[in-house]
Protein backbone atom coordinates (compact mmCIF):
# COMPACT_ATOMS: atom_id res chain seq x y z
CA UNK A 1 0.00 0.00 0.00
CA UNK A 2 1.61 3.25 -1.14
CA UNK A 3 -0.90 5.63 0.41
CA UNK A 4 0.07 7.95 3.29
CA UNK A 5 -0.39 6.93 6.90
CA UNK A 6 -3.49 9.09 7.19
CA UNK A 7 -6.16 10.24 4.74
CA UNK A 8 -9.42 12.14 4.99
CA UNK A 9 -12.38 11.76 2.64
CA UNK A 10 -15.82 13.25 2.31
CA UNK A 11 -17.18 9.69 2.35
CA UNK A 12 -15.73 6.27 3.12
CA UNK A 13 -17.65 3.17 2.02
CA UNK A 14 -16.65 -0.12 3.67
CA UNK A 15 -17.50 -3.03 1.37
CA UNK A 16 -17.96 -3.25 -2.42
CA UNK A 17 -21.60 -4.41 -2.39
CA UNK A 18 -24.44 -3.12 -4.55
CA UNK A 19 -25.69 -0.24 -2.43
CA UNK A 20 -22.26 0.95 -1.34
CA UNK A 21 -20.57 0.90 -4.72
CA UNK A 22 -23.52 2.70 -6.33
CA UNK A 23 -23.56 5.33 -3.59
CA UNK A 24 -19.78 5.79 -3.85
CA UNK A 25 -20.02 6.44 -7.58
CA UNK A 26 -23.01 8.78 -7.28
CA UNK A 27 -21.42 10.80 -4.48
CA UNK A 28 -18.11 11.05 -6.36
CA UNK A 29 -19.98 12.41 -9.37
CA UNK A 30 -20.97 15.41 -7.25
CA UNK A 31 -17.27 16.22 -6.88
CA UNK A 32 -16.86 14.72 -3.41
CA UNK A 33 -13.76 12.71 -2.48
CA UNK A 34 -14.82 9.12 -1.86
CA UNK A 35 -12.91 6.01 -0.77
CA UNK A 36 -14.24 2.50 -1.11
CA UNK A 37 -12.46 -0.04 1.11
CA UNK A 38 -12.65 -3.72 0.17
CA UNK A 39 -10.76 -6.48 1.97
CA UNK A 40 -10.84 -9.01 -0.89
CA UNK A 41 -9.91 -8.41 -4.53
CA UNK A 42 -12.11 -11.41 -5.30
CA UNK A 43 -15.16 -9.50 -4.03
CA UNK A 44 -15.01 -6.38 -6.19
CA UNK A 45 -18.65 -5.70 -7.00
CA UNK A 46 -19.96 -7.47 -3.91
CA UNK A 47 -21.64 -10.74 -3.02
CA UNK A 48 -24.16 -10.70 -5.85
CA UNK A 49 -21.74 -10.87 -8.76
CA UNK A 50 -19.10 -13.03 -7.08
CA UNK A 51 -20.72 -15.67 -4.86
CA UNK A 52 -24.43 -14.89 -4.94
CA UNK A 53 -27.01 -14.06 -7.58
CA UNK A 54 -24.94 -13.96 -10.75
CA UNK A 55 -22.74 -17.07 -10.41
CA UNK A 56 -25.50 -19.23 -8.98
CA UNK A 57 -28.02 -18.17 -11.62
CA UNK A 58 -25.41 -18.90 -14.28
CA UNK A 59 -25.16 -22.41 -12.84
CA UNK A 60 -28.97 -22.68 -12.67
CA UNK A 61 -29.23 -21.72 -16.34
CA UNK A 62 -26.67 -24.29 -17.48
CA UNK A 63 -28.17 -26.95 -15.21
CA UNK A 64 -31.67 -26.37 -16.61
CA UNK A 65 -30.32 -26.59 -20.16
CA UNK A 66 -28.53 -29.84 -19.38
CA UNK A 67 -31.58 -31.40 -17.75
CA UNK A 68 -33.73 -30.42 -20.74
CA UNK A 69 -31.30 -32.12 -23.11
CA UNK A 70 -32.47 -35.55 -21.95
CA UNK A 71 -30.69 -38.67 -20.70
CA UNK A 72 -26.90 -38.26 -20.76
CA UNK A 73 -23.92 -40.32 -19.65
CA UNK A 74 -21.97 -39.75 -16.45
CA UNK A 75 -19.04 -38.46 -18.49
CA UNK A 76 -21.27 -35.99 -20.30
CA UNK A 77 -22.76 -34.81 -17.00
CA UNK A 78 -19.31 -34.21 -15.51
CA UNK A 79 -18.15 -32.37 -18.63
CA UNK A 80 -21.26 -30.19 -18.67
CA UNK A 81 -20.79 -29.30 -15.00
CA UNK A 82 -17.14 -28.39 -15.55
CA UNK A 83 -18.15 -26.26 -18.55
CA UNK A 84 -20.75 -24.46 -16.43
CA UNK A 85 -18.12 -23.68 -13.80
CA UNK A 86 -15.78 -22.23 -16.46
CA UNK A 87 -18.63 -20.13 -17.85
CA UNK A 88 -19.50 -18.86 -14.38
CA UNK A 89 -15.91 -17.95 -13.52
CA UNK A 90 -15.38 -16.11 -16.79
CA UNK A 91 -18.59 -14.15 -16.27
CA UNK A 92 -17.85 -13.16 -12.68
CA UNK A 93 -14.27 -12.25 -13.57
CA UNK A 94 -15.48 -9.90 -16.28
CA UNK A 95 -17.99 -8.32 -13.92
CA UNK A 96 -15.40 -7.81 -11.17
CA UNK A 97 -13.14 -5.99 -13.59
CA UNK A 98 -16.00 -3.88 -14.89
CA UNK A 99 -17.10 -2.89 -11.38
CA UNK A 100 -13.58 -1.75 -10.55
CA UNK A 101 -13.42 0.19 -13.80
CA UNK A 102 -16.77 1.91 -13.19
CA UNK A 103 -15.76 3.02 -9.70
CA UNK A 104 -12.36 4.35 -10.73
CA UNK A 105 -13.78 6.15 -13.76
CA UNK A 106 -14.80 8.80 -11.24
CA UNK A 107 -11.86 11.16 -10.76
CA UNK A 108 -12.59 11.73 -7.09
CA UNK A 109 -13.10 8.05 -6.18
CA UNK A 110 -10.37 5.87 -4.70
CA UNK A 111 -10.26 2.11 -4.12
CA UNK A 112 -8.36 0.95 -1.04
CA UNK A 113 -7.55 -2.75 -0.67
CA UNK A 114 -7.52 -3.88 2.94
CA UNK A 115 -9.53 -4.72 6.03
CA UNK A 116 -11.28 -1.78 7.68
CA UNK A 117 -11.84 -1.64 11.40
CA UNK A 118 -13.37 1.22 13.36
CA UNK A 119 -11.18 2.63 16.09
CA UNK A 120 -13.67 5.38 16.96
CA UNK A 121 -16.85 7.00 15.66
CA UNK A 122 -14.77 9.13 13.32
CA UNK A 123 -11.86 6.95 12.22
CA UNK A 124 -11.11 3.54 10.74
CA UNK A 125 -7.87 1.63 10.51
CA UNK A 126 -7.16 -0.21 7.27
CA UNK A 127 -4.68 -3.09 7.27
CA UNK A 128 -3.21 -4.89 4.28
CA UNK A 129 -0.38 -7.24 5.14
CA UNK A 130 2.26 -5.19 6.97
CA UNK A 131 0.74 -1.87 5.96
CA UNK A 132 -1.62 0.22 8.06
CA UNK A 133 -3.61 3.29 7.10
CA UNK A 134 -5.75 5.60 9.24
CA UNK A 135 -8.79 7.06 7.49
CA UNK A 136 -11.25 9.70 8.65
CA UNK A 137 -14.35 10.88 6.84
CA UNK A 138 -17.33 13.16 7.06
CA UNK A 139 -19.55 10.14 6.40
CA UNK A 140 -18.98 6.41 6.80
CA UNK A 141 -21.09 3.86 4.94
CA UNK A 142 -21.00 0.30 6.27
CA UNK A 143 -21.77 -2.06 3.39
CA UNK A 144 -20.18 -5.33 4.44
CA UNK A 145 -23.09 -7.65 3.60
CA UNK A 146 -23.74 -10.99 5.26
CA UNK A 147 -22.02 -14.32 5.84
CA UNK A 148 -23.30 -17.88 6.11
CA UNK A 149 -24.62 -19.01 9.47
CA UNK A 150 -22.79 -22.12 10.69
CA UNK A 151 -25.06 -23.92 13.17
CA UNK A 152 -23.49 -25.24 16.40
CA UNK A 153 -23.73 -28.91 15.44
CA UNK A 154 -21.23 -31.50 16.66
CA UNK A 155 -18.43 -31.97 14.13
CA UNK A 156 -19.38 -29.06 11.88
CA UNK A 157 -16.15 -27.15 12.51
CA UNK A 158 -13.92 -30.21 12.32
CA UNK A 159 -15.37 -31.61 9.10
CA UNK A 160 -13.61 -30.94 5.81
CA UNK A 161 -16.71 -32.03 3.93
CA UNK A 162 -19.27 -29.63 5.39
CA UNK A 163 -19.36 -26.59 3.12
CA UNK A 164 -21.15 -23.27 2.79
CA UNK A 165 -22.86 -22.29 -0.47
CA UNK A 166 -19.79 -20.20 -1.32
CA UNK A 167 -17.49 -23.19 -0.93
CA UNK A 168 -19.79 -25.66 -2.67
CA UNK A 169 -20.10 -23.63 -5.86
CA UNK A 170 -16.32 -23.68 -6.18
CA UNK A 171 -16.16 -27.47 -5.74
CA UNK A 172 -14.92 -29.59 -8.65
CA UNK A 173 -15.44 -32.28 -9.65
CA UNK A 174 -19.11 -32.34 -8.71
CA UNK A 175 -20.07 -34.67 -5.85
CA UNK A 176 -21.97 -37.86 -6.66
CA UNK A 177 -23.93 -37.56 -3.40
CA UNK A 178 -24.82 -34.28 -1.74
CA UNK A 179 -26.60 -33.53 1.52
CA UNK A 180 -28.15 -30.09 2.05
CA UNK A 181 -29.03 -28.83 5.51
CA UNK A 182 -31.84 -26.34 5.06
CA UNK A 183 -34.74 -26.25 2.63
CA UNK A 184 -34.93 -22.50 2.06
CA UNK A 185 -34.26 -20.65 -1.19
CA UNK A 186 -30.50 -21.34 -1.22
CA UNK A 187 -30.93 -25.01 -0.36
CA UNK A 188 -33.61 -25.58 -2.99
CA UNK A 189 -31.63 -23.70 -5.63
CA UNK A 190 -28.46 -25.73 -5.12
CA UNK A 191 -30.46 -28.94 -4.94
CA UNK A 192 -31.82 -28.21 -8.40
CA UNK A 193 -28.41 -27.35 -9.83
CA UNK A 194 -26.68 -30.53 -8.70
CA UNK A 195 -29.58 -32.91 -9.28
CA UNK A 196 -29.69 -31.71 -12.89
CA UNK A 197 -26.21 -33.17 -13.40
CA UNK A 198 -27.10 -36.47 -11.81
CA UNK A 199 -25.92 -35.83 -8.25
CA UNK A 200 -27.98 -37.71 -5.67
CA UNK A 201 -29.34 -34.87 -3.52
CA UNK A 202 -30.94 -35.13 -0.09
CA UNK A 203 -32.37 -32.14 1.76
CA UNK A 204 -32.66 -32.24 5.55
CA UNK A 205 -34.87 -29.47 6.89
CA UNK A 206 -36.13 -28.71 10.37
CA UNK A 207 -39.43 -27.24 9.23
CA UNK A 208 -42.52 -29.49 9.08
CA UNK A 209 -42.61 -29.18 5.27
CA UNK A 210 -40.77 -27.47 2.45
CA UNK A 211 -42.14 -24.16 1.18
CA UNK A 212 -43.99 -23.60 4.43
CA UNK A 213 -44.31 -19.84 4.01
CA UNK A 214 -46.45 -20.28 0.90
CA UNK A 215 -50.09 -21.34 0.70
CA UNK A 216 -50.44 -25.11 0.89
CA UNK A 217 -51.84 -25.52 -2.64
CA UNK A 218 -48.81 -23.73 -4.09
CA UNK A 219 -46.38 -25.45 -1.72
CA UNK A 220 -47.70 -28.88 -2.65
CA UNK A 221 -47.10 -28.27 -6.36
CA UNK A 222 -43.59 -27.03 -5.58
CA UNK A 223 -42.85 -30.13 -3.50
CA UNK A 224 -44.07 -32.37 -6.33
CA UNK A 225 -41.75 -30.62 -8.76
CA UNK A 226 -38.80 -31.10 -6.39
CA UNK A 227 -39.62 -34.80 -6.04
CA UNK A 228 -39.92 -35.19 -9.83
CA UNK A 229 -36.37 -33.86 -10.12
CA UNK A 230 -35.13 -36.79 -8.00
CA UNK A 231 -34.46 -34.61 -4.97
CA UNK A 232 -35.20 -36.36 -1.68
CA UNK A 233 -36.40 -34.17 1.17
CA UNK A 234 -36.74 -35.15 4.83
CA UNK A 235 -38.53 -32.52 6.91
CA UNK A 236 -39.14 -32.07 10.61
CA UNK A 237 -35.63 -33.38 11.29
CA UNK A 238 -32.96 -32.37 13.78
CA UNK A 239 -29.33 -32.79 12.72
CA UNK A 240 -27.18 -34.19 15.53
CA UNK A 241 -23.65 -34.50 14.16
CA UNK A 242 -21.25 -34.71 11.22
CA UNK A 243 -18.44 -37.24 11.05
CA UNK A 244 -15.92 -37.47 8.22
CA UNK A 245 -14.87 -40.78 6.72
CA UNK A 246 -12.08 -41.44 4.24
CA UNK A 247 -14.05 -40.07 1.29
CA UNK A 248 -17.46 -39.21 2.72
CA UNK A 249 -19.28 -37.58 5.61
CA UNK A 250 -22.01 -39.15 7.73
CA UNK A 251 -24.84 -36.98 8.98
CA UNK A 252 -26.66 -38.28 12.04
CA UNK A 253 -30.12 -36.81 12.57
CA UNK A 254 -33.42 -37.38 14.32
CA UNK A 255 -36.31 -37.84 11.89
CA UNK A 256 -39.79 -36.38 12.35
CA UNK A 257 -40.70 -39.34 14.58
CA UNK A 258 -37.65 -38.85 16.79
CA UNK A 259 -35.82 -41.93 15.49
CA UNK A 260 -32.08 -41.73 14.82
CA UNK A 261 -31.13 -41.85 11.14
CA UNK A 262 -27.89 -41.53 9.21
CA UNK A 263 -27.09 -40.13 5.79
CA UNK A 264 -23.75 -40.82 4.11
CA UNK A 265 -22.79 -38.43 1.31
CA UNK A 266 -19.69 -37.05 -0.37
CA UNK A 267 -20.29 -33.51 0.87
CA UNK A 268 -22.82 -31.52 2.88
CA UNK A 269 -23.86 -27.95 2.22
CA UNK A 270 -25.11 -25.96 5.21
CA UNK A 271 -27.83 -23.55 4.05
CA UNK A 272 -29.28 -22.39 7.35
CA UNK A 273 -29.34 -18.69 6.62
CA UNK A 274 -26.98 -15.73 6.52
CA UNK A 275 -26.19 -13.16 9.20
CA UNK A 276 -24.92 -9.56 9.02
CA UNK A 277 -21.14 -9.38 8.55
CA UNK A 278 -20.20 -7.15 11.48
CA UNK A 279 -17.60 -9.34 13.17
CA UNK A 280 -14.15 -7.76 13.05
CA UNK A 281 -15.49 -4.28 12.18
CA UNK A 282 -14.51 -2.86 15.55
CA UNK A 283 -18.03 -1.71 16.32
CA UNK A 284 -17.24 -2.12 20.00
CA UNK A 285 -15.01 0.95 19.61
CA UNK A 286 -17.93 3.06 18.45
CA UNK A 287 -21.37 4.18 19.60
CA UNK A 288 -23.01 2.05 16.89
CA UNK A 289 -25.72 -0.21 18.26
CA UNK A 290 -26.39 -3.71 16.95
CA UNK A 291 -29.32 -6.06 17.51
CA UNK A 292 -29.26 -9.65 18.76
CA UNK A 293 -28.34 -10.93 15.26
CA UNK A 294 -25.41 -8.56 14.95
CA UNK A 295 -27.16 -6.23 12.49
CA UNK A 296 -26.44 -2.53 12.71
CA UNK A 297 -29.50 -0.76 14.08
CA UNK A 298 -30.69 1.95 11.68
CA UNK A 299 -33.61 4.34 11.38
CA UNK A 300 -35.91 4.65 8.37
CA UNK A 301 -33.19 6.65 6.59
CA UNK A 302 -30.57 3.96 7.29
CA UNK A 303 -28.67 6.17 9.72
CA UNK A 304 -27.08 4.28 12.60
CA UNK A 305 -26.96 5.47 16.20
CA UNK A 306 -23.93 7.51 15.12
CA UNK A 307 -25.34 10.34 12.96
CA UNK A 308 -22.57 10.33 10.34
CA UNK A 309 -22.55 6.55 9.89
CA UNK A 310 -25.06 4.75 7.65
CA UNK A 311 -25.52 1.02 7.04
CA UNK A 312 -26.60 -0.34 3.65
CA UNK A 313 -27.64 -3.80 2.48
CA UNK A 314 -27.65 -7.04 4.44
CA UNK A 315 -25.56 -5.62 7.28
CA UNK A 316 -28.49 -3.50 8.49
CA UNK A 317 -30.70 -6.54 9.02
CA UNK A 318 -33.23 -5.80 6.27
CA UNK A 319 -34.36 -8.22 3.55
CA UNK A 320 -31.29 -9.89 2.06
CA UNK A 321 -31.81 -8.95 -1.58
CA UNK A 322 -29.50 -7.07 -3.93
CA UNK A 323 -32.38 -4.90 -5.08
CA UNK A 324 -33.06 -3.85 -1.49
CA UNK A 325 -29.42 -2.83 -1.17
CA UNK A 326 -29.82 -0.76 -4.34
CA UNK A 327 -32.87 0.95 -2.85
CA UNK A 328 -30.86 1.56 0.33
CA UNK A 329 -28.50 3.62 -1.85
CA UNK A 330 -31.43 5.76 -3.01
CA UNK A 331 -32.52 6.36 0.57
CA UNK A 332 -29.05 7.48 1.72
CA UNK A 333 -28.38 9.57 -1.39
CA UNK A 334 -31.67 11.34 -0.70
CA UNK A 335 -30.33 12.23 2.75
CA UNK A 336 -26.94 13.44 1.54
CA UNK A 337 -27.70 15.33 -1.68
CA UNK A 338 -31.49 15.21 -2.09
CA UNK A 339 -34.48 16.49 -0.20
CA UNK A 340 -34.27 13.73 2.42
CA UNK A 341 -37.79 12.53 1.77
CA UNK A 342 -37.02 8.97 0.70
CA UNK A 343 -37.12 6.29 3.41
CA UNK A 344 -37.48 2.56 3.91
CA UNK A 345 -41.13 3.17 4.79
CA UNK A 346 -41.74 3.85 1.10
CA UNK A 347 -41.27 0.18 0.26
CA UNK A 348 -44.38 -1.73 -0.65
CA UNK A 349 -44.94 -5.03 -2.42
CA UNK A 350 -41.31 -6.19 -2.56
CA UNK A 351 -41.16 -9.39 -4.61
CA UNK A 352 -38.83 -12.38 -4.32
CA UNK A 353 -37.98 -15.49 -6.34
CA UNK A 354 -36.71 -18.99 -5.58
CA UNK A 355 -34.77 -20.13 -8.64
CA UNK A 356 -36.04 -23.67 -8.83
CA UNK A 357 -37.25 -25.01 -12.19
CA UNK A 358 -39.71 -23.45 -12.86
CA UNK A 359 -39.00 -20.48 -10.59
CA UNK A 360 -41.31 -19.65 -7.71
CA UNK A 361 -41.94 -15.91 -7.36
CA UNK A 362 -44.11 -14.20 -4.80
CA UNK A 363 -45.16 -10.80 -3.54
CA UNK A 364 -47.44 -9.53 -0.79
CA UNK A 365 -49.73 -11.65 1.37
CA UNK A 366 -50.60 -15.30 1.10
CA UNK A 367 -54.26 -16.31 1.26
CA UNK A 368 -53.75 -17.39 4.87
CA UNK A 369 -52.08 -14.10 5.85
CA UNK A 370 -54.74 -12.01 4.10
CA UNK A 371 -57.57 -13.74 5.94
CA UNK A 372 -55.73 -13.47 9.26
CA UNK A 373 -55.29 -9.74 8.57
CA UNK A 374 -59.06 -9.39 8.33
CA UNK A 375 -59.50 -9.05 4.57
CA UNK A 376 -62.51 -10.39 2.72
CA UNK A 377 -60.66 -12.42 0.15
CA UNK A 378 -61.22 -13.82 -3.29
CA UNK A 379 -58.68 -16.09 -4.95
CA UNK A 380 -57.77 -16.53 -8.60
CA UNK A 381 -55.77 -19.69 -9.15
CA UNK A 382 -55.04 -22.11 -11.97
CA UNK A 383 -52.50 -24.83 -12.76
CA UNK A 384 -50.14 -23.62 -15.47
CA UNK A 385 -50.97 -26.55 -17.72
CA UNK A 386 -54.67 -25.58 -17.58
CA UNK A 387 -54.19 -21.96 -18.71
CA UNK A 388 -55.42 -22.34 -22.28
CA UNK A 389 -54.65 -18.79 -23.36
CA UNK A 390 -50.99 -19.01 -22.29
CA UNK A 391 -49.18 -21.36 -24.69
CA UNK A 392 -45.75 -19.95 -23.81
CA UNK A 393 -45.16 -22.53 -21.07
CA UNK A 394 -46.06 -25.36 -23.44
CA UNK A 395 -43.86 -24.06 -26.25
CA UNK A 396 -41.00 -23.96 -23.73
CA UNK A 397 -41.81 -27.59 -22.80
CA UNK A 398 -42.29 -26.66 -19.15
CA UNK A 399 -46.03 -26.41 -18.33
CA UNK A 400 -45.59 -27.32 -14.67
CA UNK A 401 -46.65 -25.10 -11.81
CA UNK A 402 -49.49 -22.93 -10.59
CA UNK A 403 -50.45 -19.24 -10.71
CA UNK A 404 -52.31 -17.81 -7.74
CA UNK A 405 -53.56 -14.34 -6.82
CA UNK A 406 -55.05 -13.16 -3.55
CA UNK A 407 -57.45 -10.24 -4.02
CA UNK A 408 -59.40 -8.02 -1.66
CA UNK A 409 -63.03 -8.86 -2.44
CA UNK A 410 -64.24 -5.37 -1.52
CA UNK A 411 -61.65 -3.16 -3.24
CA UNK A 412 -60.41 -5.49 -6.01
CA UNK A 413 -56.85 -4.65 -4.99
CA UNK A 414 -54.27 -7.40 -5.35
CA UNK A 415 -53.04 -8.40 -1.90
CA UNK A 416 -50.52 -10.96 -3.05
CA UNK A 417 -49.44 -13.42 -5.72
CA UNK A 418 -47.56 -16.71 -5.90
CA UNK A 419 -46.39 -17.62 -9.38
CA UNK A 420 -44.76 -21.01 -9.88
CA UNK A 421 -44.19 -20.81 -13.62
CA UNK A 422 -41.39 -20.24 -16.10
CA UNK A 423 -40.29 -16.60 -16.34
CA UNK A 424 -42.17 -15.79 -13.14
CA UNK A 425 -39.28 -13.61 -11.99
CA UNK A 426 -40.28 -11.17 -14.74
CA UNK A 427 -44.07 -11.35 -14.36
CA UNK A 428 -43.92 -10.80 -10.60
CA UNK A 429 -42.38 -7.36 -11.17
CA UNK A 430 -45.47 -6.32 -13.13
CA UNK A 431 -47.72 -7.58 -10.35
CA UNK A 432 -45.68 -5.76 -7.70
CA UNK A 433 -45.85 -2.55 -9.73
CA UNK A 434 -49.64 -2.90 -9.96
CA UNK A 435 -49.87 -3.40 -6.19
CA UNK A 436 -47.70 -0.36 -5.46
CA UNK A 437 -49.73 1.92 -7.70
CA UNK A 438 -53.24 0.75 -6.89
CA UNK A 439 -53.98 -1.00 -10.19
CA UNK A 440 -56.85 -3.40 -9.57
CA UNK A 441 -57.03 -7.07 -10.40
CA UNK A 442 -59.69 -6.32 -13.01
CA UNK A 443 -57.49 -3.73 -14.69
CA UNK A 444 -54.56 -6.15 -14.76
CA UNK A 445 -56.89 -8.85 -16.10
CA UNK A 446 -58.09 -6.69 -18.99
CA UNK A 447 -54.72 -5.37 -20.16
CA UNK A 448 -53.26 -6.14 -23.61
CA UNK A 449 -50.18 -8.38 -23.38
CA UNK A 450 -47.82 -9.74 -26.01
CA UNK A 451 -48.36 -13.25 -27.34
CA UNK A 452 -47.09 -15.79 -26.60
CA UNK A 453 -45.95 -14.75 -23.15
CA UNK A 454 -46.41 -15.77 -19.55
CA UNK A 455 -47.81 -12.32 -18.78
CA UNK A 456 -50.89 -12.98 -20.92
CA UNK A 457 -51.79 -15.71 -18.46
CA UNK A 458 -53.06 -12.87 -16.26
CA UNK A 459 -55.97 -12.42 -18.69
CA UNK A 460 -57.24 -15.90 -17.97
CA UNK A 461 -56.15 -16.58 -14.39
CA UNK A 462 -57.52 -13.33 -12.99
CA UNK A 463 -60.84 -14.02 -14.69
CA UNK A 464 -61.55 -16.96 -12.36
CA UNK A 465 -61.43 -15.06 -9.06
CA UNK A 466 -63.83 -16.52 -6.51
CA UNK A 467 -64.62 -15.54 -2.88
CA UNK A 468 -63.18 -17.75 -0.14
CA UNK A 469 -64.53 -16.08 3.03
Amino acid sequence: MTTPAHLHFDMVVIGFGKGGKTLAGAYAKTGKNVALIEQSTGMYGGTCINIGCVPTKALVHRADEFRASGERTLEEANAAYESAVVFRDKLTGMMRAKNREILLSNETAKLIDGHARFISDTEVEVTAGEDTLRVTADYFIVNTGAVSVIPPIEGVRESERVLTSTELQKLTPRPKRLGIIGGGPIGVEFAGIFSSYGTEVTILDGAPALFGRYDEDVAQVAREIIADQDITAHTGVRVQSFKDGADSVTVTYLDSEGATQQLEVDYVMVATGRKPATEGLGLENTSIETNDRGAIVVDEHLRSTVPNIFALGDVNGGPQFTYISLDDYRVVLSQLVGDGSRSTKDRKAVASTIYMNPPLSSVGLTEREAIEAGHKVKVASKPVAAVAAMPRAKTMENPRGIMKFVIDAQTDQILGAQLLVIESMEVINLVALAMRHGITASQLRDEIYTHPSITEGLNEVLAVAAPVN
